[in-house]
């Protein structure tokens, strides 16, 4: 090959890399733009401690979006997608998981996860996370797990903290911003220096959903003034609604839609009212005095001349059981012009 034309091939290469470069950074957005949160520190965690952070992520377009496959750069931790819902319908949610393996890894450690989609294109998201995994403090099991707790119940667990060797290493108090999560924190009932029993109590007015929180230990180290204990559980409502968000689908101006809720109940209930704030929204209930254990409800959208775009809205469930109600439905649409 002469050397004019390899200088030529060199030539030609550094001005077509930087468009490629831009290309691959402008391919990438649109799965990053999914993600308002790519990186997250644990800070100082103990030893065996259930240590998690979920990264959520939102379906933002017209396809599904695939997610591929996810790899760690470190093996201290083990990430996964959330209930194992790899493929996301328009705006629904999902997140990925992020499992510190504090029972295998101590010291500073930190993994890079890349998420890769293969639809509705090729692309890589990466997060980032971090955390100094204490080898002297150690919590016995490694969280405070609540399990499933119906709606208007009280439910309390207990787990227990040490330091190895004792010392003069002390737990002074626990901290939590959760208003429906009470802990306290004393020395337990064997007696040896640096071992602890934390209790935690979920209120009995805690709203349904998932609980996925973390109750810091306050210490006396300077180094690790706080040690997080996650807490985690689920409050159950007597009555459940699928699907869980009304997707309406893509509509014109002067459209109308129908879709179905279904709420089920574990024994009869009555549907007193069915609302939203935008009067584009129509229900069709059985009536307040028909008591059932599962009501098929229709709910009809007509788009509204001049409004266009994605359109959220709220659908709220009043029932005759009180204070055991649903929490506000979402429901979504996207009006497109004529």
């Amino acid at each position: 090959m002469s050397r004019r034309r390899v200088l030529s091939g060199l030539m030609l290469f550094a001005f077509i890399a930087p468009c490629f470069a831009a290309q691959s950074a402008a391919a990438q957005e649109w799965a990053r733009k999914m993600f308002p949160v790519r990186e997250h520190d644990f800070g100082t965690v103990a030893r065996g401690a259930k240590t998690e952070f979920e990264f959520p992520l939102e379906n933002l377009y017209m396809e599904d979006v695939h997610i591929a496959g996810i790899r760690s750069s470190c093996g201290c931790t083990s990430p996964w997608v959330k209930g194992g819902k790899d493929t996301l319908k328009t705006y629904e949610n999902g997140a990925i998981v992020a499992h510190i393996n504090s029972d295998r890894f101590l010291g500073r450690k930190g993994a890079t996860l890349t998420v890769t989609f293969d639809k509705p294109y090729p692309a890589q998201v990466q997060l980032h996370v971090r955390a100094y995994i204490r080898s002297d403090v150690v919590v016995e099991p490694g969280s405070v797990e609540l399990g499933e707790v119906e709606q208007g119940q009280a439910a309390e667990q207990q787990v227990r903290v040490h330091r190895m060797g004792g010392g003069a290493w002390r737990v002074l108090d626990v901290k939590t911003e959760n208003p429906h999560l009470k802990a306290d924190v004393r020395p337990s009932a064997n007696g040896r220096p640096g071992w602890y029993d934390l209790s935690v109590k979920l209120s009995e007015d805690a709203p349904v959903g998932y609980i996925r929180d973390h109750v810091p230990l306050v210490t006396n180290d300077p180094g690790a003034r706080e040690i997080p204990v996650a807490v985690e559980g689920r409050v159950q409502s007597s009555i459940t609604v699928s699907p869980s968000s009304l997707f309406l689908g893509v509509v014109h101006p002067g459209q109308q839609v129908t879709k179905q809720l279904v709420v089920r109940g574990k024994k009869p209930f009555r549907i007193l009212k069915i609302s939203c704030e935008d009067g584009s929204f129509e229900f069709k209930t059985p009536g307040p005095n028909v008591a059932r254990p599962l009501h098929l409800i229709p709910v009809t959208f007509t788009a509204t001349e001049g409004a266009t775009g994605k359109l959220t809205r709220s659908i709220r469930i009043e029932t005759d059981l009180g204070e055991m109600t649903l929490p506000e439905l979402p429901a979504y649409a996207v009006v497109e012009g004529q």
